[in-house]
């Protein structure tokens, strides 16, 4: 029963890390470039080096954000319940 509980907890997780990843992540842009916004990938204004060292750190980041979010989730999920998640 408890583990029903986990998915949305699990999912609304994962979506405020994904705001909170963009946010980082706009952040490191600008401090990284002087940028206020990553260039897009069909920007023709930015080099192709600069659009594939955003997206580098852009992957980066969400996927250390994502990691840290399910991780924390699943020790308090097992802090509180006592409970692992695979099993």
């Amino acid at each position: 029963m408890v583990k029903l509980l986990y998915r949305p907890l699990s999912l609304l997780s994962g979506v405020l890390g994904g705001l909170l990843a963009g946010v980082l992540f706009k952040r490191l842009w600008k401090v990284v470039s002087g940028q206020e916004e990553a260039p897009e990938a069909t920007s023709p204004d930015h080099s192709t080096k600069q659009v594939l060292v955003a997206a580098m750190l852009q992957g980066a980041l969400f996927g250390v954000v994502k990691a840290a979010v399910d991780r924390a989730g699943a020790k308090g999920y097992r802090r509180l319940t006592g409970d692992h998640l695979d099993d």
